[in-house]
């Protein structure tokens, strides 16, 4: 599979939570995303500390068609009060493709929560879109971004068998990171997608070569 192209129409913006107890949903959203053909982009790919943060988010914003919204971090904090991070860049990307030229007009958005209609209790106003529910289960995140990255008529693989491959990256992480000298506990988002694009070339080349390098 040819690495994903940098261009408007490919570039996917992932709008998500960051911490320990999301990484296996954000590691399993970043490679579904790049193997299915498109460029996964997210606030951490670059670490500036000069760069206010919402200007990064609104230069993201307008770079990508598409994006990955997931809403279902809502629990309280030890303070008692929500994260309202992914609902503010969900409203910067709906505003974008409601009042920005005929390019952002062209945008498109997949709304993720983990049960079907919980966000009307939180945010109602979202009421008449399509809302996906993944059950806080990976697997099914996999099947339901798949689904939805097939929407210009493209064959992509099935769901099974994307999550089958996203396992078996897993299971090699640890030599590809052996190769460029990397922990697996400290993968930047750049090194993460480095190592997803090595597997796959890799893995390609084997399946030409007849055999497993």
């Amino acid at each position: 599979m040819p690495p994903a192209r940098r261009t408007y129409g490919r570039q996917v913006f992932i709008n998500c939570p960051f911490d320990a107890a999301y990484q296996a949903m954000f590691d399993a959203i970043v490679f579904s995303v790049f193997r299915c053909g498109y460029l996964p982009r997210c606030s951490k790919e670059v670490l500036d500390s000069g760069d206010i943060r919402l200007d990064k988010i609104v230069r993201l914003v307008g770079d990508c068609r598409l994006a990955i919204h997931d809403i279902s971090r809502t629990e309280p904090n030890k303070e008692g009060l929500p994260r309202f991070n992914m609902p503010l860049e969900l409203g910067l990307f709906l505003g974008a493709k409601r009042f920005g030229d005929k390019g952002q007009q062209q945008k498109r958005c997949l709304i993720l929560d983990r049960e079907p209609y919980r966000y009307q209790q939180f945010i109602s106003d979202l009421s008449g879109l399509d809302v996906e529910a993944h059950g806080a289960d990976p697997e099914r995140a996999v099947t339901v971004i798949r689904n939805w990255l097939s929407f210009k008529g493209s064959v992509l693989l099935s769901g099974t068998i994307l999550w089958r491959e996203y396992q078996e990256f897993q299971e090699h992480l640890p030599e590809i990171c052996d190769k460029f000298h990397l922990l697996p506990a400290e993968l930047t988002f750049k090194d993460t997608v480095t190592a997803i694009e090595y597997w796959l070339s890799a893995t390609e080349e084997s399946v030409r070569q007849g055999s497993l390098k």
